[in-house]
């Protein structure tokens, strides 16, 4: 069974597939909309509680109830100076450090730090030795994405690629995983030096969005690069503010430098985590 959704991943049109999904999650026709949420929300178990619409007919389309906004409170951002928060709810895949350009993908299978930032060289340098989380976002969970540290944006690739599926399965199975999936690299200036937030899509993922650019996949061109350096005013973001968001999920990594952080001792694979709670500390100048 394992094997056939392996070759299901290689075999199957992943961007012909995602952006169909996306027409019917963008759709507005209220019989549509309101069946796939109610569907969705019983099958996933997601937590209307905690959302500030509990009503399908609240919202406008499916992606609108996927990036659903929280309730005030919903989430308790770490507020220590020195605490990295959680970026997003969701379960850690792989966390540690990056040895000699590899990351750890799933069950000792690595991955090309590199190759994870379109080859920018000099990017990769920065986090050489450094250190990195991993989260997996599932169906049920709160899709926005929120900030670590505060921090301003330094710049941001978007680099194309394939669409597998990202979970436990395909972590373990398909090489290059979050390298060869399409995914959006913003870096940032921190208390903490240089911090990595990639936002990395994946099969029926209909978009990627920041809060400062708007959607960034899919995308109507290749690669791109965009430099925030000398942006006027900077754009600035606190911790725990909003930074981006999927639309359908998937998986957040984190990269900093060499000795900038340390890890809770307590995180582990599959550990759950929400947004804003503490999963580690930075080391302060």
């Amino acid at each position: 069974m394992k094997s056939l959704f392996i070759l299901f991943q290689h075999l199957v049109p992943q961007h012909l597939l995602s952006r169909l999904t996306g027409i019917f999650a963008n759709s507005t026709r209220p019989w549509l909309k309101n069946s796939l949420i109610r569907k969705f929300v019983r099958r996933y178990g997601v937590n209307m509680a905690e959302a500030i619409h509990g009503d399908p007919e609240d919202y406008a389309s499916f992606n609108d109830f996927f990036t659903r906004a929280l309730k005030p409170g919903a989430r308790q951002i770490t507020v220590e100076a020195n605490t990295i928060a959680s970026p997003a709810d969701g379960h850690i895949s792989a966390l540690g450090e990056i040895k000699a350009d590899r990351l750890l993908q799933a069950k000792g299978k690595t991955f090309s730090l590199a190759a994870l930032l379109g080859n920018d060289t000099e990017m990769a340098d920065v986090f050489s030795e450094g250190s990195f989380v991993t989260i997996y976002l599932a169906p049920r969970d709160y899709h926005r994405v929120h900030m670590p540290l505060a921090g301003k944006l330094l710049k941001m690739l978007y680099i194309p690629g394939k669409l597998f599926s990202v979970n436990q399965t395909t972590s373990e199975s398909i090489d290059d995983l979050f390298a060869r999936n399409e995914r959006a690299v913003c870096l940032f200036e921190t208390d903490a030096g240089p911090m990595a937030v990639i936002l990395v899509g994946a099969m029926i993922v209909a978009g990627i969005e920041t809060v400062w650019s708007g959607q960034v996949a899919p995308a109507r061109h290749g690669f791109s690069e965009t430099d925030y350096r000398n942006e006027q005013p900077a754009i600035q973001l606190g911790k725990g503010e909003e930074m981006g968001r999927f639309k359908l999920g998937s998986t957040v990594i984190l990269l900093f430098g060499p000795g900038a952080t340390q890890w809770q001792e307590a995180l582990a694979e599959n550990t759950a985590v929400m947004m804003g709670e503490s999963l580690g500390t930075i080391n302060l100048p």
